[in-house]
């Protein structure tokens, strides 16, 4: 025992340095003379929350700002009086008269443009659903000799532009069939609603089935052996198990074909003559409100308002499905 140590017999509690060094140096840290900047970004450090909030809140505001004030030029455009347009503000409309959105009904049979326009991307979208889903079916979850080629041979061909396949789908849909005249009176594909979403649905199917594809292979094999051992077949399997477990999958391949066919204006413009009788694209309907003399901005944008009405509800529609789905499979046991 030495002469230092407590009469217990235990010996003393050193002093911890390295407290002693962090306290002294706290006490001899001199205040620093920060900027504004260099002070909010002491806080975001110290505060990691805080940053992320105001991240957020920036991000939120900058996406709102750009997407939805086109949507607001437009609403401003199409209420301003047309004698009044030249006077038009960034924020606030030069008067106010929306019987626009009367006038264009009444001026064209807009509603028609757009009938033709969202039947053909229903059908379109169908179509393409269908048949990817058969050729995601094979090319992800079969295994066989040439699967690697006949998909990248697949994918491939969604690398051509579009205008590449007109002026030979143009010749042969202005062709006179005697098969055809049964079921359609000319003979021929032109003027008719399957010109358009027969090369349409060829043009975005390829991506349909990558998507699928990509999902369809994530699901295991014992969910569609135990379907099997039960007596369906692999079409039953596909539709009754597989389908319904990549609900995501399925909607976001819905979605992109629907709101590419919608918007599809080169070959709808190039299948038809223009009239709403023939299906006409709803993008047909608008620039009729463009004349050789005149041109009918306010009636322009209240078209384009309307038009893309649909287009809006199926997308917060579909994204409340793909939310559901996402949540639904995003914990497995």
């Amino acid at each position: 025992m030495s002469a230092t140590d407590p009469p217990g017999g235990e010996p003393a509690d050193e002093a911890d340095p390295t407290a002693e060094m962090v306290e002294q140096a706290g006490l001899d840290e001199p205040d620093l003379d920060r900027g504004v900047i260099e002070a909010w970004a002491a806080k975001m450090i110290t505060n990691p929350d805080r940053a992320y909030r105001a991240t957020f809140y920036v991000a939120t505001i900058f996406f709102l700002v750009t997407t939805l004030f086109p949507f607001y030029w437009l609403f401003v455009v199409a209420v301003t009086p047309r004698n009044n347009l030249s006077e038009v503000g960034v924020v606030l409309p030069a008067g106010f008269n929306p019987a626009a959105f009367i006038e264009i009904f009444t001026t064209l049979p807009f509603h028609r443009y757009v009938f033709n326009s969202f039947l053909i991307a229903t059908i379109a979208t169908v179509a393409v659903l269908l048949v990817g889903s058969l050729a995601g079916y094979v090319f992800g979850r079969l295994r066989f000799r040439g699967r690697n080629a006949m998909l990248l041979l697949v994918l491939v061909t969604s690398f051509f532009p579009p205008a590449a396949f007109f002026i030979p789908l143009n010749r042969l849909f202005n062709t006179n069939i005697d098969v055809l005249r049964p079921l359609i009176s000319a003979g021929s594909l032109y003027n008719t609603p399957y010109a358009i979403f027969i090369p349409l649905s060829a043009i975005f199917l390829p991506l349909s089935i990558f998507i699928l594809m990509t999902f369809y292979s994530q699901i295991p094999d014992g969910l569609e052996d135990a379907a099997r051992v039960e007596g369906t077949t692999r079409i039953g399997a596909l539709f009754r198990v597989i389908v319904p477990l990549s609900a995501p999958g399925v909607a976001t391949a819905g979605v992109l074909t629907f709101i590419s066919v919608y918007n599809e204006y080169f070959f709808s413009s190039l299948m038809t003559d223009g009239r709403p009788g023939n299906w006409a694209p709803m993008l047909e309907g608008i620039l009729r409100f463009q004349g050789e003399f005149e041109v009918l901005y306010n009636l322009m944008a209240a078209a384009s308002i309307i038009a893309v009405l649909p287009v809006a509800i199926l997308v917060v529609v579909a994204q409340e499905k793909i939310v559901s789905g996402l949540t639904t499979g995003a914990v497995k046991e």
